[in-house]
């Protein structure tokens, strides 16, 4: 199918008039390590599940199966977002986005809507001004991306299209009635037939093991022998020795399992492009308008998709590099039967692209230059005082 074709039908998808209901992503891995060794899910608070892990029974359709979480929806629409922004750097493509410029301690950090917890809507960017010491909420920008809503989303498509693709909700702001646009693409890793490993965790010291206990002064520096102060272990400053266990101690509750990983007959990620979900997308009042920018939607979910999924392999975190085994990716039409699409990286590009310069032909443009901001007062002072401060460890009221 060349691009051409792909846009149409496309076209005829995110509108509902095709028999296309979904483009489903299904791809299989394996530890880089090989069969039998762990990997290793994220953890969670262990709570009344006596593990770090979740796992759940899944219903298939010969029967049910457990299954362990090793990737969320919300991690995954990360990964798409960190590759989107990947290409952006590197001027391959643009995509709208804000940026938060920040300097502290003679140090510069970049927070951009394609990395913030909350895109574009983070409370980074609500307590930001512009260069010339405007609030950004009482920008242009800003108050059209406050006005922002499901009846027409024009300015998130225009400032930040991304958020329509991964989701966002308007939570920072105490509106009554708070904007939320659901997420258009979804996509999550489990492992098939978990079994939980067993870890124990210590420290060898090679040098101070003989002194167990020091005293902390103001809360920055330690010393041997002093009355005043708080009295700590020398391994929670970094130093001494910690016998191996499997559990681990936190002040004040029981102790909890060290995380030991897992091994599993199988890895499997499950994604799909809801075009039904796309339909709902509003832009503007003119139909074949806000037709050509949900293609662009679309293009932009596959081409996050591709730029973070494609490759021949996927790390996810410490003790969890996969390798691909089989991948397809499918349209899904009415009554459940599919249809193999072949899409890689260069495919999704090039629809991207094409559909980017449809929209804009139809006159449906996206902001060319990114929103830079900068903190205003307060959070520039929450930022300096905090880049070096320690992790208080004094109970919550």
């Amino acid at each position: 199918m060349d691009v051409k074709e792909f846009y149409e039908r496309l076209a005829a998808a995110v509108s509902l008039e095709g028999e296309d209901a979904a483009i489903r992503f299904q791809e299989s891995y394996e530890s880089a390590a090989g069969a039998g060794s762990k990997v290793s899910p994220p953890t969670y608070p262990v709570e009344e599940r006596g593990t770090p892990y979740l796992f759940e029974e899944r219903r298939l359709p010969d029967g049910t199966r457990q299954a362990v979480l090793l990737d969320s929806r919300q991690s995954q629409a990360n990964r798409c977002e960190e590759a989107l922004a990947r290409v952006v750097d590197e001027g391959k493509v643009y995509i709208p986005h804000l940026v938060l410029e920040v300097t502290t301690h003679d140090r510069r950090l970049r927070i951009t809507s394609l990395t913030a917890p909350h895109r574009s809507r983070d409370a980074y960017f609500r307590d930001a001004e512009d260069a010339k010491g405007t609030p950004f909420d009482k920008t242009q920008p800003g108050q059209e991306l406050a006005a922002c809503t499901p009846e027409d989303a024009t300015a998130l498509y225009r400032y930040a299209p991304t958020d329509l693709v991964y989701g966002v909700l308007n939570s920072h702001r105490r509106l009554r009635l708070a904007a939320k646009f659901p997420r258009v693409y979804t996509s999550e890793m489990v492992g098939w037939d978990p079994e939980e490993g067993k870890h124990a965790a210590g420290r060898f010291d090679l040098i101070t093991s003989g002194r167990k206990v020091v005293t902390v002064v103001n809360g920055t520096t330690w010393e041997i022998d002093n009355p005043k102060g708080k009295k700590k272990k020398l391994s929670e400053l970094g130093l001494g020795a910690i016998p191996p266990s499997t559990k681990r101690k936190k002040e004040g509750k029981p102790p909890e399992p060290v995380p030991g990983g897992v091994t599993v007959a199988g890895i499997e990620r499950l994604a799909t492009l809801s075009f039904s979900a796309l339909a709902r997308v509003r832009l503007g009042s003119d139909s074949a308008v806000a037709r050509a920018g949900r293609i662009v939607l679309a293009a932009l979910a596959l081409l996050g998709d591709r730029l973070a999924f494609d490759g021949p392999g996927l790390f996810l975190r410490s003790g969890c590099d996969l390798v691909k085994v089989d991948g397809e990716v499918s349209w899904v039409q009415r009554g459940g039967s599919t249809q193999r699409l072949d899409l890689d990286r260069e495919a999704a590009l090039a629809l991207f692209t094409f559909a980017l310069k449809r929209a804009e032909d139809a006159g449906l443009a996206w902001d060319s230059k990114p929103i830079v901001l900068r903190p205003q007062r307060n959070l520039q002072q929450a930022i300096d005082e905090a880049f070096f401060a320690g992790i208080d460890e004094s109970p919550e009221d």
